[in-house]
This record gives C-alpha cells, sequence and structure tokens, in this order.
C-alpha cells in the first residue's frame, strides 16, 4: 500500500472537491492550459481512474485477498442522481485501509457479494472504474455519469488522463499483486 493511501482514505471527499476546484481553472486562458497538463501528468504518473468491463472487474474481485464496500465518494459530493451510494468495493491485499481508518463507511463483503453489487450497477448502467494511487489499485467504483469525477475530469475539463481504458488492466493488476506478494515475503 502507498503511504498515501492512509492519509487519502481520510479525506477522500476533500480530494475530489480539490481535484474539481483545480479542473475548473482549465477554463481560465493561459492558465488553464498549463492546469490541464499538470492535471495530465498526474493522472498518468500519479493516481488514475482506468473504465473496466464488468468481467474483468469480477475477475479482480475474484484476485483481491480482502474485499470492503463503501460510498461512492463522487456520488457523495456531487448528489446528482438517485444511484446507490454504497457502490464502491475497496480492494485489500492485506487488510483493508478503508475499513481500519473509516470503520463507520466501510464493511467488509465476500467475493460474491462484490459480484452482486458490480451487476446490480452494470444493470443500472453504471461504469466500472479501478482507481490506483501510484501503482496501488485500491478500489473499484461503480458510477455514473453525471458524478463521476474522473469522467468529469476527462469529458468537461479535458484531462483525459483522468479516465482511460487498458486493455490489460486485469493483467497490470494480477501483476500488482504478484509484486505485493513479493515485497511482503521479503520483509
Amino acid at each position: 500500500m502507498h503511504h498515501t493511501l492512509k492519509l487519502y482514505s481520510r479525506h477522500r471527499e476533500f480530494s475530489l472537491k480539490f481535484y474539481l476546484f483545480w479542473a475548473a481553472w482549465t477554463k481560465i486562458p493561459l492558465l488553464g492550459r498549463l492546469v490541464r497538463w499538470v492535471g495530465n501528468w498526474w493522472g498518468k504518473k500519479l493516481e488514475g481512474a482506468y473504465l473496466l468491463r464488468t468481467a474483468e472487474a469480477e475477475e479482480i474481485v475474484d484476485m483481491a485477498a480482502e474485499l470492503a464496500v463503501g460510498p461512492c465518494a463522487c456520488r457523495q459530493i456531487t448528489q446528482k442522481c438517485d444511484n446507490p451510494v454504497q457502490a464502491e468495493i475497496m480492494l485489500g491485499m492485506d487488510g483493508n485501509v478503508f475499513v481500519t481508518e473509516r470503520p463507520q463507511d466501510y464493511r467488509r463483503i465476500t467475493k460474491e457479494e462484490a459480484k452482486v453489487i458490480l451487476r446490480d450497477c452494470h444493470n443500472r448502467g453504471l461504469i466500472h472504474t479501478i482507481i490506483s494511487c501510484r501503482d496501488d489499485y485500491y478500489a473499484i467504483c461503480n458510477c455514473c455519469a453525471c458524478c463521476c469525477v474522473p469522467l468529469r475530469l476527462s469529458k468537461v475539463y479535458g484531462i483525459k488522463n483522468a479516465l482511460v481504458r487498458k486493455e490489460n488492466i486485469v493483467q497490470e493488476f494480477r501483476e500488482h499483486l504478484t509484486r505485493h506478494v513479493a515485497t511482503t515475503h521479503s520483509h
């Protein structure tokens, strides 16, 4: 787990509001190009959201060591629709920082419960994304087009690296797990 994930877990809503605040600056002539460039760099190098098909999301759920469900922070802060808020699946490799840091908001679930959530969200027309901080994949968000912060950053503000599609995302997740296990066993 990347060390900033613990801090982020405590302040997710603030972080998303902060991203949207700075993204609005992309609309300012001249300064907007710099903000967009920084946002795209940030999305490519530090934090990102990657579109998933339902089958890919289910495959990732099967690989995760621990799962939890909690509120979709995007829907929590924007409140633009009636889709279920309890729809973000947190991925844990050896414990779940979100359950530890915010037990009032997150609860552990089984892989089958996670798949039921994924299928329900798919049937509602929601999009699945896997979210990363540096090289740590920590959540599968099931969001809507009206609330999804990465989608809004991409479509409204031109920060295209906020939400991308990688055909090999499941393989990248598998490699992430392999590196995590190797690092854990070497200590």
